[in-house]
């Protein structure tokens, strides 16, 4: 059973998942997002995807709290383009004594995820206001040569920043977040001509390159899918749906205005 709750932490998302005996894993979609997780023990991250993830082993329960683009990476000290399509260990980047400790702490706790959300409020640092404003840009359509311009700072400094905070440059995560959005649509029901127009592909093909290249999978075949939630997944939790999906948060920003352009690259 998956549950999930806005946090007291600014743009983040706790999330519970006890999977039940027949529930099987399924891959994790690239959305923007770096978690926190607990299982059984266990004190790992999740960084950011570039391509789907496909999970091993049996599904077991899950807590876990999902930063806004950019928030986990100063809270665990390590940039995030370190940590790109990779699941770690916390004893790996903080002090295992110290790790031994937060793991008993919210292991023993009555509920975990309230534990481990905790541990982030006492652990964050304030929210980036540039960072926040660099997201909303780029998910409302501007190239990477106007976001930087609208920032005000060079295109080399942009870059270097979009990978310490997301892991990846702006062009890559505005392509991520749009296609978290085509596919909210797309589960809504919207024909995938329309999604791709909405959403801003140039066409019907360019969604489907766009959704085979990060997933590996047809937008049909993903459609066909099992709606999967949260810790269904062994290692990270595969999204419901996106932002702006009905009955699923997502990634916690919305991309309802999404619209990259293709001449930016990096």
């Amino acid at each position: 059973m998956y549950a999930e709750r806005a946090s007291r932490l600014a743009g983040a998302v706790v999330w519970t998942n006890t999977p039940s005996a027949s529930t099987r894993a399924s891959p994790v979609l690239p959305d923007g997002c770096m978690d926190l997780l607990y299982s059984e023990g266990r004190l790992l991250v999740a960084g950011p995807d570039t391509r789907a993830h496909v999970p091993d082993g049996p599904p077991v329960p899950w807590a876990g709290i999902r930063f806004f683009p950019g928030a986990a990476p100063p809270l665990l000290g390590v940039p995030a383009h370190e940590l790109r399509d990779r699941r770690v260990e916390l004893a790996d980047l903080w002090p295992a004594p110290e790790v031994r400790r937060l793991t008993d702490r919210i292991t023993t706790a009555v509920q975990p995820a309230t534990a481990l959300e905790s541990l982030a409020l006492e652990r964050a640092a304030p929210p980036d206001p540039e960072l926040r404003r660099l997201v909303a840009v780029l998910a409302a359509g501007r190239t990477v040569a106007a976001t930087a311009d609208e920032l005000g700072i060079g295109a080399r400094r942009l870059h270097r920043r979009s990978l310490a905070a997301f892991g990846y440059g702006p062009k890559t995560l505005a392509r991520i977040l749009r296609l978290q959005r085509a596919l909210a649509l797309a589960r809504e029901g919207m024909p995938h001509a329309d999604t791709a127009a909405r959403t801003g592909y140039a066409d019907q093909a360019h969604l489907a390159r766009e959704v085979r290249e990060f997933t590996g999978s047809t937008l049909r075949e993903l459609l066909a899918a099992p709606a999967v939630t949260d810790g269904d997944a062994a290692d990270r939790p595969c999204r419901p749906g996106a932002p702006g999906a009905s009955g699923a948060t997502g990634c916690p920003i919305r991309t309802d205005t999404l619209i990259p352009q293709d001449g930016d690259t990096w």
